[in-house]
């Protein structure tokens, strides 16, 4: 089993940023792929960021740059720092990880609102 634990949601004003972390534990070395889903009210889930084992990431093509995922290996967590953030933006913030048999993992989830 894997555990995920995200944090470093909050309120912020439009413009802002947030840094987010999900630290892994567990049967950690069976993880392939980490990645950020969000979802919104009344949407469907939605994948936001992924870095792969070899540390390549990947991004949702609405996010324009806006947001960078990286990783610390001795740690075990993965991070989603988030710039330029705006209102559409608000939702609640999913890690998930994913082994190459297909085993998902979920966090609980972290709430990040955008607004003034």
């Amino acid at each position: 089993q894997v555990q995920l634990v995200e944090s470093g949601g909050g309120l912020v004003q439009p413009g802002g940023s947030l840094k987010l972390s999900c630290a892994a534990s567990g049967i950690i070395f069976s993880i392939n792929t980490m990645s950020w889903y969000r979802q919104a009210p009344g949407k469907q889930r939605e994948m936001v960021a992924r870095i792969s084992s070899g540390g390549i990431p990947s991004y949702a093509a609405f996010l324009r740059g806006r947001f960078t995922i990286s990783r610390d290996v001795a740690k075990s967590t993965v991070y989603l720092q988030m710039n330029r953030l705006n209102p559409e933006d608000t939702a609640v913030y999913f890690c998930n990880s994913q082994s190459l048999g297909g085993d998902q993992h979920w966090g609980q989830g972290t709430q990040v609102t955008v607004s003034s």
